[in-house]
């Protein structure tokens, strides 16, 4: 099992930045693919983008391609999103959840095991 904390949300003006942290305890972090997921207010939860164990990343989100990417931390078992260039439509609730050990990555919501509790990110003048 995995538990996951996020951290590093915030207000933001919009072309900030902002590093959000996913960081986990238990088991098989290494052997888990690892999403963020946002969810704006009035809107569905939507996958932003995943990074595998071998640290291959699928951007879920055509335009925050260029501005957003995700690296990982093994040794402290931690994930990070690096969000750049912010917009107001970047507002939301962002989430890291993390699939069974050895899945591939997935913007389908319903196949990851394992959830945080969301940081929110505001970004707005």
């Amino acid at each position: 099992q995995l538990q996951l904390v996020e951290s590093g949300g915030g207000l933001v003006q919009p072309g900030g930045s902002l590093r959000l942290s996913c960081s986990a305890s238990g088991r098989s972090f290494e052997d888990s693919s690892i999403g963020w997921f946002r969810q704006a207010p009035g809107r569905e939860r939507e996958a932003v983008l995943c990074i595998s164990r071998r640290r291959n990343i699928t951007h879920y989100i055509e335009h925050t391609k260029g501005r957003f990417t995700v690296s990982r931390d093994n040794a402290k078992k931690t994930v990070y999103l690096q969000m750049n260039n912010l917009q107001l439509d970047d507002t939301g609730i962002y989430t890291c959840a993390a699939l069974l050990p050895y899945y591939g990555c997935s913007d389908y919501h319903r196949q990851y095991s394992y959830w945080g509790q969301g940081t929110q990110v505001t970004v707005s003048s």
